[in-house]
């Protein structure tokens, strides 16, 4: 898919973190037909610096207001351009791309930093007959502002943090095989640190419960076109995350 070409209207945009945003953008094409996984690449300045798009994932979507959740963190100069933007302001977005998850009918979420902006859109949009649960992983106390995102989401959830300030000490992997075993999970849904997937993917395999993983990697077009984002499969495959991705079954990219 390679998405449309809206001027967006920001109708929020609120800090939530020391460097994390959530931002509200009337984008009606869009929130008509996003699903949970895809996202938008936004171009933050009509002037050509920063050049380049950046991707960000969708948080959530709602067709009938015709509006799009972008959650994202401040870690240059683009980012931080879309932090002086207040409602009434436009954003230009290209979306929705790249390929959604593909959900069933009892979910275990497990999402870290950004990445758990599509574990929010996944629990914020389940169908009459899925359920899931979440768990969010943390350095600490303070990024448990994460958490309270979910608060009108009927997912329970769980947190790990790196020092045991909140929930259980550790890492989201610590918590996995006490709950896979007391819950009948259908699929593992993960999005964060590389590191922290490979060790989610690692656990659902060893459990063996199927694992979608959504990729983060630097792009520039967003649609295909350029090759900035690809990366190495499974048997010598090349993939550009943007186009064959980002969600793809763990086993595709974690081999």
């Amino acid at each position: 898919m390679s998405g449309y070409v809206e001027k967006g209207e920001v109708v929020r945009n609120e800090q939530i973190g020391s460097d994390v945003w959530i931002m509200d953008v009337h984008a009606p094409k869009q929130a008509a037909e996003a699903k949970v996984g895809q996202f938008c690449n936004v171009r933050v300045t009509d002037s050509t610096a920063p050049l380049l798009r950046r991707p960000i994932s969708y948080a959530g979507f709602d067709a009938e207001k015709g509006i799009i959740t972008l959650l994202y963190r401040v870690v240059g100069a683009g980012t931080d351009i879309m932090t002086r933007l207040v409602p009434g302001d436009k954003l230009d977005c290209l979306g929705p791309l790249g390929k959604p998850f593909i959900t069933s009918e009892n979910m275990l979420l497990v999402g870290g930093g950004v990445g758990i902006a599509p574990m929010l859109c996944i629990a914020s949009h389940l169908n009459a007959d899925e359920e899931a649960q979440v768990i969010l992983g943390f350095r600490n106390e303070s990024e448990t502002f994460w958490a309270d995102l979910f608060a009108d989401t009927p997912v329970k959830v769980h947190i790990t943090t790196d020092d045991g300030s909140v929930g259980t000490k550790g890492f989201p992997t610590a918590v996995m095989p006490e709950l896979i075993c007391a819950n009948a999970f259908t699929s593992v849904m993960t999005c964060g640190p590389t590191p922290m997937m490979k060790g989610v993917a690692q656990v659902a395999r060893d459990l063996s419960v199927p694992c979608q993983v959504s990729l983060e990697e630097r792009m520039g077009c967003g649609t295909g076109g350029c090759l900035g984002c690809a990366c190495d499969g499974a048997g010598g495959k090349r993939y550009k995350v943007c186009k064959d991705g980002p969600v793809f079954p763990a086993e595709e990219v974690f081999f």
